[in-house]
């Protein structure tokens, strides 16, 4: 057999280089493309059939439909509207500036100074020390909003308090109409306004500069789900309609548009868009199994507290459910399009593997992301309710203890819960993006990389014409 019986090359058509029944071939010159060797290693992967197009429009448009259905009909009129109980957040704030500061006896404005005294001068009957009055700050604080803006009122800071008063400091405060027009206004937090929206900034420029068009459209998806947050889901949950329907709809809303918009319309994204459906379905049945064998009352804080009082109609269990579907979405996004993505690329790279073989690698890919995943989703719960454990050790409650109290317990159902569901996200996304990719039906120019299959006889038999 001669070398050019060997060659798996396909022949080039009759052209500049080779003469119709001449047998001579032209030699391309150095750095002439060679598509053959290299055709599935660049650019964005082929587009998918016709007929595979059809199969994922099958599933997809009816969820899609379903969704905007939901969306439709679970659209609220507006949450109903509560007198304010000047409680928590729950109460009317201003911006103000601090004015002046100036340092005062503690005795003279009444109060205590909270300053120990040193323990010298403590009784010896091993009774409290004696406290001695310190140096207290009288601040002066203008309000810069609202219909009592340009007012001051003065507030006096004990030096034994968490937050001190500065000059020329923005601040937030609690305006209550019913107390005495000198206690109207009180400090009750720091405005902190322009920090966060410069890291904000920070955040975006950084996701642009290296996203670039899909950092750009990360961004719009981002601004998108914040909008669906706040104005479908949270007014529907107030509106008295039921959480978890509301979570599914909503979350499936932004699963939608931000996966489609940050990744494009593709079958890709589309088997993505499965495999997270799949795991969000799981993720809703496992939840409301443990959150009512466990008895989770999901009210366990102030703030779930406050809203049970003030909206008896909302079931603070399902409250609790959604939560976990809305705060396990974003990380499912990331598994089950890292999935697609990785057996779609195994694909490229060797269009002769099979579905086993594909699901196969793409499983080993995947075994490394559960490990990563899991671990950031445990401690995230854990970094959140850190001042909670930390009360816990002082305590010195044994671990059964600690586990089995509902404020642990939630986190820990919380936490299990949606760790099951990205577990299963794997496998599931990479069997069906294993499926649907080796059950494409391309043509003969697709599957080569648009180049022309070659002739069993190989480069030495000219095509008959």
């Amino acid at each position: 057999m001669s070398a050019t019986q060997q060659s798996p090359h396909p022949p080039p058509e009759p052209g500049p280089g080779l003469a119709a029944g001449s047998g001579q071939e032209h030699v391309p010159e150095q750095g002439a493309g060679h598509g053959h060797s290299h055709g599935h290693g660049h650019g964005p992967a082929a587009p998918a059939s016709k007929h595979l197009r059809k199969v994922i429009a099958a599933v997809l448009i009816p969820f899609a439909a379903a969704v905007v259905v939901g969306l439709a009909v679970l659209w609220p009129g507006g949450a109903p509207s509560h007198e304010r109980t000047g409680v928590g957040f729950d109460r009317q704030t201003q911006q103000a500036t601090v004015t002046r500061v100036v340092e005062v006896s503690c005795k003279s404005v009444n109060a205590s100074g909270g300053m120990p005294a040193d323990d010298a001068s403590a009784p010896g009957d091993g009774s409290a020390p004696e406290r001695t009055p310190g140096t207290c700050k009288k601040a002066t604080i203008r309000v810069d909003s609202g219909k009592d803006r340009g007012r001051t009122f003065t507030e006096v800071v004990q030096p034994d308090q968490t937050r001190q008063l500065h000059q020329d400091e923005e601040v937030v405060v609690a305006y209550e109409p019913s107390a005495p027009r000198e206690l109207q206004y009180s400090v009750t937090d720091v405005n902190r306004r322009f920090p966060v929206a410069l890291l904000a900034g920070v955040f975006a420029l950084a996701v642009v500069v290296v996203g670039r068009i899909r950092g750009v459209m990360a961004l719009v998806a981002l601004a998108i789900s914040f909008l669906v947050l706040n104005l479908f889901i949270l007014p529907a949950i107030l509106q008295g309609s039921n959480p978890l329907v509301v979570a599914v709809v909503g979350s499936s809303a932004i699963m939608l548009i931000a996966l489609y918009m940050c990744h494009g319309l593709s079958a890709r994204t589309s088997v993505a868009v499965l495999g997270t459906l799949i795991s969000l379905v799981l993720i809703g049945i496992l939840g409301s199994l443990f959150i009512g064998w466990a008895a989770l009352t999901g009210n366990t804080d102030d703030s779930t507290g406050l809203i049970h009082g003030l909206y008896p109609s909302i079931d603070m269990s399902g409250l609790l459910l959604a939560g976990v579907i809305i705060g396990s979405l974003g990380v499912l996004d990331d598994v089950t399009v890292t999935q697609t993505s990785a057996v779609w690329e195994l694909h490229e790279a060797n269009p002769a593997m099979g579905r086993r073989g594909l699901y196969r690698a793409g499983i080993r890919i995947g075994r490394d992301h559960i490990a990563s995943v899991v671990n950031t989703l445990v401690l995230a719960y854990a970094g959140a309710a850190l001042p909670l454990l930390l009360l816990f050790s002082i305590a010195r409650s044994d671990v059964a203890t600690v586990a089995n109290s509902e404020l642990v317990a939630e986190e820990i159902v919380r936490t299990l819960v949606g760790s099951i569901g990205l577990v299963a996200s794997v496998p599931v996304t990479t069997a069906l993006a294993a499926l649907v990719v080796s059950a494409d039906r391309p043509g003969p120019a697709r599957a080569t990389g648009g180049v022309p299959a070659p002739t069993r006889g190989g480069r030495g038999r000219r095509r008959k014409r």
